[in-house]
Parts: C-alpha cells; structure tokens; sequence
C-alpha cells in the first residue's frame, strides 16, 4: 500500500529545535537518526544542520546566523 505524503517513518529522522544568537527559534529541524547516537551523541546534528542554514542564507541571501543551542524535541531536560 503506497504511503501517504509527509508521513514519517518512525525511527527515520530525529527533530531538533533551535536558538539562535539573536535568540530566534526554529523548531522541529529534521536530522537523520543514522548521523547521531555513538560517543558523539545529538552532536553531530549541530553540523548537519549548520550546512542547512548555510543552504538556506545562499538562497535567501540572508547571512547564517551562529547557533547558540540545540534540543532534541521529547528529551527531557536533566
């Protein structure tokens, strides 16, 4: 049965919020669940979606703005 579109899988993306400098907020910023996990834990999500803020300002012609912090979305705080 064919799926339906914007349905994900589970297990196949992990979402991300994040802050900026300016203190702006983007949620739920995917990244694949096969980049993370290891010793290096959620940072390698930090690049990943670095290089998509890097696409993005190309496009738009905005500058990157540098992140300040990343969080798993449903990852409780310690």
């Amino acid at each position: 049965m064919p799926k339906k579109p914007g349905t994900n899988p589970k297990g196949e993306f992990a979402f991300f919020n994040v802050v900026y400098e300016d203190d702006s907020q983007r949620s739920n910023r995917r990244v694949p669940t096969e980049l993370l996990g290891g010793l290096d834990g959620d940072e390698p999500a930090r690049g990943y979606i670095m290089e998509q803020d890097r696409e993005i300002a190309e496009k738009s012609g905005k500058p990157v703005l540098e992140i300040k912090r990343i969080e798993r979305v449903g990852v409780k705080k310690k």
